[in-house]
């Protein structure tokens, strides 16, 4: 495992992070929970390869994923450094900061977090909730009392407010931010913040499993072939030297083994192959027109649809061609976009503001 100094922190975090969002779950009691004897040694292996750095939330898997990787870490607690995060929905007044970092404290059986984040905001969150409830005073207390060893944040809003958030004071340590083969338009403001000596931690390097179906990506972008899309995708990720780690939600050995084969390489991608990529990519627009991650933000539906699926069905067939594959998964569903209510709830809570309701009716039209 190869690593990387973390900002300023004086910390080196492994180039790969285990990102806790999509731990294997099973339904238990009626309650959808993480299944401990598989994720456990999955958590653990990914220790064992030199993974440092392991980034849960709140609503991760139902809730659960807190409690569970707490278990897992448990035994090398203090050889790692432990991420977690603070939703604002669940803040309406100064006093929520400190109820629900200590629920996360419990629910990680741990004393201290080493980097909590402010979950997914933006420069509207940060005037009108972060700023007026004093939460940054919070932070500074709880920093000040060991519970909490780093402040950072998890950002979704245009790159130029990143530097707004970052001047806002001197307490950010790390932010943690999209950069992939498909969306690069943070790749300014990453490097505003490595030049602050901000750590940089990078969320779905492979575009929220976009880039994990079969391509020719790599004869397109490096001009030859024999690289599988996921590897071309994380090397690309590691390949910038303003990443300091690349979060990889895995579920399985197979995936910790194979990502931890990629993090270990002292040069994941040549600075020569990069650029070629990145210039490369302008050709391939089109994949833009649905960026979904399939993060499950926009659930539960009042419809019962089950948007990510639908909008995965619709990127098999528009980005990748595979319209076989895409119009099975989309007849697996159950209930089909047409029973879209029209109410926007969804679109209110997605972090890629896609107008969901626009696109589930697109998705309909070329999926049925």
């Amino acid at each position: 495992m190869v690593y990387r100094d973390f900002g300023n922190t004086g910390l080196k975090i492994s180039q790969l992070g285990f990102g806790c969002m999509r731990l294997p779950e099973q339904e238990a009691g009626g309650e959808t929970r993480v299944d401990d004897e598989k994720a456990i040694p999955v958590l653990r292996r990914a220790y064992e390869l030199g993974v440092n750095y392991f980034d849960t939330a709140v609503m991760y898997c139902h809730g659960d994923s807190q409690r569970a990787v707490g278990a897992a870490v448990k035994p090398f607690r203090d050889k790692i450094l432990l991420s977690t995060k603070l939703p604002l929905y669940l803040v309406k007044e100064s006093a929520d900061f400190r109820r629900v970092l200590e629920e996360s404290l419990t629910k990680l059986d741990t004393d201290y977090i080493d980097f909590y984040h402010f979950h997914g905001i933006d420069r509207a969150a940060y005037d009108t909730v972060i700023a007026p409830l004093h939460l940054m005073d919070e932070a500074r207390r709880a920093l000040d009392e060991g519970l909490i060893r780093h402040i950072s944040f998890s950002f979704h809003d245009k790159p130029e407010n990143m530097a707004y958030i970052l001047d806002q004071g001197e307490i950010f340590s790390s932010v943690l931010m999209q950069y992939n083969l498909l969306d690069r338009a943070n790749a300014a403001a990453m490097a505003d913040a490595r030049a602050r000596g901000v750590g940089t931690v990078i969320m779905g390097p492979v575009a929220g499993g976009r880039l994990s179906a079969p391509t020719n990506l790599d004869q397109k972008l490096l001009g030859k072939r024999g690289m599988a899309t996921p590897e071309l995708a994380m090397r690309f990720v590691l390949g910038n030297p303003n990443v300091c780690c690349a979060l990889s939600g895995m579920s399985s050995m197979e995936m910790v083994e194979q990502n931890a084969a990629i993090a270990s390489l002292e040069e994941p991608m040549t600075p020569a192959d990069h650029e070629r990529a990145d210039q490369m990519m302008e050709e391939l627009k089109r994949f833009s027109d649905l960026y979904c991650t399939g993060c499950a933000y926009c659930m539960p539906c009042p419809a019962g649809i089950k948007i990510p699926d639908i909008f995965s069905a619709y990127t098999y067939y528009n980005v990748y061609g595979l319209t076989d594959h895409a119009r099975h998964l989309y007849a697996k569903q159950e209930v089909k976009p047409d029973a879209c209510l029209g109410c926007h709830a969804c679109e209110k809570k997605c972090p890629q503001h896609i107008a969901i309701p626009d696109m589930l009716k697109k998705a309909e039209t070329m999926l049925s």
